[in-house]
């Protein structure tokens, strides 16, 4: 499933859909399922050895997508997941969002030939917009995720802080949002860093927010989740989706009991 500039951006047979999408998560570090809180790689909490056994436990429950990121890559650079991805493709229904060190075309190129259905861009999306645009018209609204992570300053700006989540890009997240929509984006998950990993509760005003400041957006809620009522919260919202990570994992409620909300 080569991509090449010179054809039509290819069209993703999973969407559009206005249905709402849960997403578990799995990161991972070193070949092993982890979790960062606030995206801190000394603050790390193993899951287990063996990705695609949780991965297809999660098919067997029902999931529809997953949300894979390789934590080695976002620090690093150079996707190493491929692999996985196309283990996971053939080996189950599910489809794929991935991310994590997406730097060049080529990343993204690489990502869908292995079979992911979207590719989530994330720190590029916020340091190089122009670049990630360019991607946005080649290969399509529905091939891409644009991933802002946001935190809320004293005066009460969301900025969109880089560099390991150290510096400010100085766009605001509004501001942002609303360009990658008016580009032809439908996918964006956005994370409220002060709850990211934190079981806090997902944002649900920051998420309000997105939806009247870019309405066209599917926008996936991320970071906090703790409890099966956030899901249905998220969705009240208007959240297109939500990922799902730590609470799944650590069994705080199942997936099952999650798709039945």
């Amino acid at each position: 499933m080569s991509v090449d500039a010179s054809t039509p951006a290819p069209v993703d047979s999973s969407a559009p859909s206005s249905a709402f999408q849960l997403y578990p998560a799995i990161d991972v570090r070193g070949g092993r399922v982890v979790r960062l809180a606030q995206g801190d790689y000394a603050r790390e909490t193993r899951y287990g050895d063996d990705p695609l056994a949780i991965i297809r436990g999660y098919a067997a429950q029902g999931a529809s997508w997953l949300h894979l990121v390789d934590l080695d890559a976002a620090r690093e650079g150079g996707y190493t997941l491929a692999a996985l991805v196309g283990d996971i493709v053939a080996t189950t229904s599910l489809r794929v969002q991935t991310g994590g060190g997406v730097r060049s075309r080529d990343d993204v190129a690489k990502i869908l030939d292995a079979g992911a259905a979207r590719v989530v861009i994330g720190s590029l999306s916020v340091r190089e917009p122009d670049t990630v645009l360019a991607w946005l018209r080649e290969f399509g609204g529905e091939r891409i995720t644009v991933a802002l992570d946001t935190r809320q300053d004293e005066a009460g700006r969301w900025q969109l802080p880089v560099h390991g989540w150290t510096e400010s890009a100085g766009e605001e997240l509004q501001d942002m949002a609303r360009r990658y929509a008016d580009a032809g984006l439908r996918h964006l998950l956005c994370t409220d860093i002060a709850r990211d990993g934190m079981l806090a509760g997902p944002n649900l005003d920051l998420y309000a927010l997105l939806r009247d400041v870019a309405p066209s957006l599917q926008v996936q809620a991320s970071g906090g989740v703790r409890a099966l009522e956030d899901v249905p919260a998220a969705r009240a919202a208007g959240c297109a989706g939500i990922v799902l990570g730590r609470a799944l994992l650590e069994g705080r409620f199942s997936l099952p009991e999650a798709l039945a909300c």
